[in-house]
């Protein structure tokens, strides 16, 4: 069973500047992929030589084991595509794009019935063109989801909308997936991501500088972990204690009242083991893991 998606060595060059620079990547059929990156960073550039709206100079692309340059009508037929910046069609309806879409596709069925699903039939028989921006994302996001394509890529797929039309397209994400629906999709939020992806790949000045899962992303960053730990008692030479600590970046007392310390995974122990050679009993403690946030700026950091 070939990958959904496999790339391999593409770069892409615009006269001097290199928008994608050497980029590998492989999309397993089934999998919900995350694709993030600051602004420029080369998402749209990869999306747009997905979709053969422009051609890689050196490498391949290839959707479900389809050329997407030599094999381009095969390849797209297996997509949804929700791009980002989408313009409506002057004058015509939300049902009539749908409908044209329909027989785009050579789809069956009610166009009402896909504009319910993203939850705008009531704007249904109005202009598309007027419009608001999550609206016209969620008419673009029914057309996506047309023929229950095996593959959709969605770029920005949340932009525009507010929380709970966010929260709506998560969970037809997840719908999709558990149909068995590949999803690639690209975000500036990462909590979006954070939310349904099974694997993360960030993208910074052109280049893949990371793939994995959010914890795997976690295990290679080293990223620090913070406890908050409530205590009986301590004293400002305890504290200073902990922070003494190799692997403890920080230790301090919050305004609850709290021992906040910062510091790498591994020296959780070592620090509960401190305060138990104090004599300082632990009545409560929190974990916090970084956030994919936090792992984005690290890496991108690094690289």
């Amino acid at each position: 069973m070939p990958p959904a998606i496999q790339v391999d060595d593409v770069t892409k060059r615009f006269g001097s500047f290199t928008a994608v620079d050497r980029v590998d990547l492989t999309v397993e059929q089934g999998e919900v992929f995350g694709f993030l990156g600051h602004n420029g960073a080369g998402k749209s550039t990869m999306i747009n030589m997905l979709l053969d709206f422009i051609r890689p100079s050196a490498g391949t692309i290839e959707v479900f084991g389809n050329n997407c340059q030599a094999n381009g009508v095969e390849a797209r037929e297996r997509m949804g595509v929700l791009p980002e910046g989408y313009g409506m069609y002057d004058g015509l309806t939300g049902r009539q794009h749908v409908q044209y879409a329909m027989e785009s596709k050579g789809v069956d069925g009610d166009p009402l019935d896909m504009l319910d699903r993203v939850g705008i039939t009531d704007a249904a028989d109005r202009a598309a063109d007027g419009y608001s921006k999550g609206m016209a994302q969620r008419l673009v996001f029914a057309m996506a989801l047309l023929g229950e394509p095996d593959l959709l890529i969605l770029d920005e797929p949340t932009s525009g909308l507010d929380p709970a039309g966010a929260r709506a397209m998560r969970e037809t994400i997840i719908t999709e997936n558990e149909r068995g629906a590949t999803v690639f999709f690209s975000s500036h939020i990462l909590e979006q991501i954070e939310a349904v992806a099974d694997r993360v790949g960030i993208m910074h000045h052109g280049q893949l500088v990371a793939v994995d899962t959010i914890d795997g992303l976690r295990d290679m960053a080293g990223g620090e972990t913070k406890l908050l730990i409530t205590v009986d008692n301590f004293t400002d030479a305890d504290v200073d204690g902990i922070a003494a600590i190799e692997g403890v970046e920080q230790a301090e007392i919050g305004d609850d009242g709290r021992l906040s310390v910062t510091c790498s995974k591994e020296t959780k122990m070592d620090v509960l083991l401190a305060l138990n050679r104090r004599d300082i009993d632990v009545l409560d403690l929190q974990t916090t893991e970084p956030s994919l946030e936090d792992l984005f700026v690290e890496y991108t950091r690094r690289s």
